[in-house]
């Protein structure tokens, strides 16, 4: 029940080799919370299990990381200098599912390293959690601050720099 886009399989591929030959570390999770069916209502009561990320079973979703990835994850942003985040860990809205999300966020409040939050749901997630006054940064603009960083130019400041 977990989607997989097929059509970019090798592209990730292809950037996790860029990545190894560059000598950058790409942290991927290594275990998941999985469970038969998406919370309805979102904050309902939910069974989960943890399981390896490349043995969920096809009738489970991964709806969260699991116990391992969360002190991967978070032990890596103690080391760091800069963190971007977008996008929760799991289904944040759900205290089942926040356990992932939670872990990060705890991590990045903690740290030391400029904490950069961006998109409506990572926001919300530091806010609804009370971490936001100890991040850098935060935006609601998730997928406009990655083309930033990316080095695209975006539209509204291309028409104020216009001006």
């Amino acid at each position: 029940m977990s989607l997989v886009d097929d059509e970019k399989l090798d592209y990730c591929k292809e950037m996790l080799a860029k990545a190894e030959q560059l000598g950058k570390k790409i942290l991927l999770p290594v275990d998941t919370a999985v469970a038969a069916s998406f919370p309805d209502p979102i904050d309902a009561e939910i069974a989960v299990e943890n399981v390896n990320s490349g043995e969920i079973p096809a009738d489970k979703m991964g709806l969260d990381i699991g116990t391992e990835t969360q002190k991967l994850f978070a032990d890596a942003v103690k080391t760091a200098k800069t963190v971007v985040w977008n996008g929760p860990m799991g289904v944040f809205e759900n205290p089942v599912l926040a356990k992932g999300t939670i872990a990060v966020a705890k991590a990045l409040a903690e740290t030391d390293a400029t904490t950069i939050i961006g998109g409506g749901d990572s926001a919300a997630a530091v806010m609804q959690l009370g971490f936001a006054d100890k991040m850098s940064h935060i935006s609601t603009g998730g997928g406009a601050s990655l083309e930033y960083l990316e080095g695209k130019v975006l539209p509204g400041v291309a028409v104020i720099a216009e001006k």
